[in-house]
């Protein structure tokens, strides 16, 4: 009924998976050793100085943010990755049938009832304090 699997495995059988990884840290210090020989070595004040891109920072960089620029920002992520399970579903409509179908209906009236929760609560109202 069930076959028997052999799981007697020999030092011999990981030496593949032993020389892939000795050769790709090999690689990466080769590279590392490589660009730190080969590269210029120019030295200067500017060179030496941290970089800084953008507006010049005005005041203190502990000013408070609004809290609801992160809840916006949480219920993104939130709901995105709750879109991201219709796919496979997608994928798979026909092979599902009615089970799925159902399945995916009830999962997005959860999804709905959610956000119908978090448009009553106003919390992705900007103008208006709550």
């Amino acid at each position: 009924m069930f076959l028997a699997v052999s799981t007697n495995y020999q030092p011999q059988d990981f030496l593949p998976i032993i020389v892939q990884f000795v050769l790709a840290i090999a690689f990466v210090a080769f590279a590392m050793v490589v660009s730190h020989l080969v590269g210029p070595r120019r030295k200067s004040v500017v060179k030496d100085e941290a970089f800084e891109c953008g507006i010049e920072s005005v005041g203190n960089a502990r000013t408070p943010i609004s809290v609801k620029y992160f809840l916006t920002a949480i219920l993104f992520v939130l709901f995105d990755v709750e879109v991201i399970f219709m796919y496979p579903w997608a994928v798979n409509f026909r092979a599902l049938g009615t089970e799925g179908f159902i399945q995916m209906i009830v999962f997005l009236a959860l999804l709905m009832a959610g956000f119908a929760y978090v448009i009553k609560k106003g919390v992705l109202r900007w103008n208006e304090a709550r």
